[in-house]
């Protein structure tokens, strides 16, 4: 123990944490009931040899958090998301720099959502995105509207970014890194990064780890089909876009755990639809079971019941 506890004591002190040392199993998004303090965020956790996360707290009444990964190669580093405001982002390009003098060169977007995407502007000026078509037109309608309204743009996707609609697969400084879309899920244009060598899945909001299956966007029953082929895939390490970041065994055991909060959530909308249960009232008479618990319940629920509604009409498009 004399050996470990300096080694612990630098980590703390440069914001970052070895997650397989400090990391207890403790079910849940919330970072109190982790022992954790608002002090103890942002923080940078060390996944494997070059692959990191960072996490920073998500905007809004409930403390959960926002994680980003980011991989460390000999030609530059490859980040996968943002966050949500330029100062958030900000802080993971200042926390990449106390890891590594490589430059940031490639940013992939997962997920659309401002709260992934929002602070890009931090990012270099130069950096190379990746993006799925969908979440292109989305954002670009984002600013065109924004313009429209003569409102503040703040970023906007350079003409340059990449776009992966099924699969594209690179190497980055000798790391094969592989970007994948395994179907419609939290946004309709959801990536993923797969890093073979480190078997690592990358899933951004198609993975939310103890956060109640947030809808407003979403695919239901095309989420619950990328879920499947996620956990199909030959990964030891799952990671999320929201929620605490996990170790080989706990992180699959905490996918199939959301996997079969999005069924649960699914087959109880369903439950109230096909009882003819009108969707206002729907939102009072639902019973989440265990799920009830998560964070983000209470707000997320309500939304998640009219968008499967949504799809049970054929609404959906």
């Amino acid at each position: 123990m004399p050996r470990v506890r300096p080694f612990l004591t630098a980590l703390l002190a440069s914001g970052m944490v070895a997650a397989g040392l400090a990391q207890s199993v403790v079910r849940t998004a919330d970072p109190a009931k982790r022992g954790l303090k608002d002090r103890d965020f942002p923080r940078t956790i060390k996944v494997t040899g070059n692959v990191y996360t960072y996490e920073d707290f998500h905007a809004g009444d409930e403390k959960f958090t926002t994680t980003d990964m980011f991989v460390v190669t000999e030609e530059g580093v490859l980040v996968a998301d943002g966050q949500g405001s330029p100062a958030a982002t900000k802080g993971l390009v200042d926390a990449i720099r106390k890891v590594t003098p490589k430059p940031i060169t490639t940013v992939v977007i997962c997920s659309d959502h401002g709260d992934h995407t929002a602070g890009n502007v931090s990012f270099p000026s130069d950096v190379h995105y990746i993006i799925h078509p969908t979440s292109k037109t989305i954002l670009e309608r984002q600013s065109a509207t924004a313009r429209a309204g003569l409102g503040e743009v703040g970023w906007t996707l350079p003409p340059t970014a990449e776009l992966v609609g099924d699969r594209k697969t690179f190497t980055l400084g000798g790391e094969e890194v592989q970007i994948l879309f395994l179907g419609r899920a939290h946004t309709g244009g959801d990536l993923s990064v797969y890093l073979p060598r480190q078997k690592v899945l990358f899933l951004s909001e198609t993975y939310l780890n103890r956060v109640f299956p947030a809808m407003r966007s979403a695919y239901p029953s095309e989420w619950l089909g990328a879920l499947t082929r996620a956990e199909k895939m030959d990964a030891n390490i799952y990671i999320a876009g929201h929620g605490f970041t996990e170790q080989g065994p706990v992180s699959k055991e905490e996918i199939r755990a959301f996997h079969q909060a999005v069924v649960a959530v699914i087959v109880e909308s369903t439950r109230l639809y096909k009882a003819g249960v009108p969707v206002d009232q729907a939102i009072t008479q639902a019973n989440w079971g265990e799920y009830g618990s998560w964070t983000l319940a209470s707000s997320q629920g309500p939304i998640a019941i009219r968008k499967v509604y949504e799809e049970l009409s054929g609404r959906l498009p």
